[in-house]
Parts: C-alpha cells; structure tokens; sequence
C-alpha cells in the first residue's frame, strides 16, 4: 500500500471517528441498529464528499465497528473507566467518543452480545497489517510482540517476526497503565 493511501485510510478514520462521536452524542438510546445507521451514513458521506472510495469508506466503517466493538467489551468486561486501562492520552474528540462507548456498553448489554456475534463471524477478533486502528495496543499472534498506537495509525508488519495479525491486549493496557 502507497504512503499516499495510507494517510487516506487514516485521515478517513479519524474523520469518520470524529463525525461518529458527534451523531452518538444527539442519540437519546444507543441501540445496535442506531449504531449500524449511524455509522452506515457515515460511510456513505464519506464517499459522497469524495474522501474514501466505495472499497475504502466500507473497510474504515468495518474498522471503527470492529474498534468500537473492542473497547465496548472491555469497558464492559472490567467495569473500569476507559482510562484506568488505557494508557495514552487521546484527543478530546477521541475521549468523547469513548465515553460515548462506555456508556452505550451499559445501555446496550444484549445489542453489543448481537454486535458480538456478528464480530466474530466477520472475523473481528484480529486485526491486521494495513488496516487502521484506534489508540491502544496491539499484541502480535505469533511472537506476542506489542504495538503501541498513541492515536489512529496504519497497522505494520510485527516488527520482530513480521506477522501480520493481531489481537487488542487489553490485559497487558491494564498492567501498563497500573505499572506507570
């Protein structure tokens, strides 16, 4: 993938993140089918402005749903602030957008199980070199190598063994962010 694409894809992010956090916040009750309509606009605008192609705007939603998705579970998983386990410093658009996934992993228990379920079957559980991610850190499936990302970024080969799949490592955030 070119440089050039590369900054597309996480430009496109990081608007489709910040347009996102601002239409969940006039949302009374987050169901899971507000969210899939919400973010589905949102993919479409994105191509009607020109940002993203077609390809491009569908793989970005895919990513922010799977991102959502991860730190809905968490939150939901340890019953903790985003920032007890989060171990960076994000942009007030990214922490608003945050907080808006804490509290819609409260209101929306059996909707995000669904959200679960379709996750899996997409295969979201793994992130992968050239996709773009939320802040956060990625351990690597073969070597368990970690890749830190202060904010949105392009996800690279493993440095260490050149894997290319990765999965959240919400324990190791948790153990970082105690330790610090």
């Amino acid at each position: 993938m070119k440089s050039k694409q590369i900054d597309n894809l996480v430009d496109g992010y990081h608007k489709m993140t910040e347009r996102l956090a601002e239409r969940l916040h006039n949302i009374e009750d987050l169901t899971r089918d507000a969210f899939h309509d919400v973010l589905a606009g949102l993919r479409d605008e994105s191509v009607s402005l020109k940002e993203l192609t077609i390809h491009e705007a569908q793989q970005v939603a895919d990513w922010v749903k799977r991102d959502f998705y991860a730190v809905a579970q968490e939150a939901k998983k340890t019953r903790e602030d985003f920032r007890e386990w989060f171990p960076f410093e994000v942009k007030v658009e990214e922490s608003y957008l945050w907080d808006k996934i804490m509290s819609a992993a409260d209101k929306t228990t059996v909707d995000l199980l669904e959200l679960k379920e379709e996750a899996m079957l997409a295969d979201f559980e793994l992130w992968r070199t050239g996709e773009v991610t939320a802040p956060g850190i990625l351990e690597c499936t073969k070597c368990g190598e970690q890749l830190h990302f202060a904010s949105a970024g392009h996800i690279p080969p493993c440095p260490k063994c050149k894997n290319t799949t990765f999965v959240r490592s919400a324990a190791s955030t948790t153990e970082n962010a105690q330790s610090d």
